[in-house]
């Protein structure tokens, strides 16, 4: 059964006082779509964004698991820097106007 795609809630402050969305990502038949806009001119801040991110995975593990913040973050931590050695699959990129 397919089902439809569930897009997430934008975020109350965005709402409130704008900004731009940068990310967006879905798992279809067990693979990562994207789409993202550049954003920043400095990539060091998607190193940022990147880390604000997986912190907020830990925090929703924790709340919904029980799962310990730093254990969380360690696993996705050592899986990121495995990804970065040898990607399982590393995609494809197109730019879309």
């Amino acid at each position: 059964m397919t089902m439809p795609f569930d897009a997430l809630e934008i975020p109350p402050t965005a709402l409130d006082r704008g900004g731009v969305e940068i990310l967006r990502a879905g798992i279809v038949e067990g693979g990562l779509h994207i789409s993202l806009r550049r954003s920043f001119d400095d990539p060091q801040a998607w190193g940022i964004a990147l880390a604000d991110i997986a912190r907020h995975v830990a925090r929703i593990y924790a709340m919904e698991t029980g799962a310990a913040e730093s254990l969380t973050l360690e696993r996705i931590r050592n899986m990121l820097d495995a990804e970065f050695d040898t990607p399982s699959d590393p995609g494809s990129t197109t730019a879309i106007s």
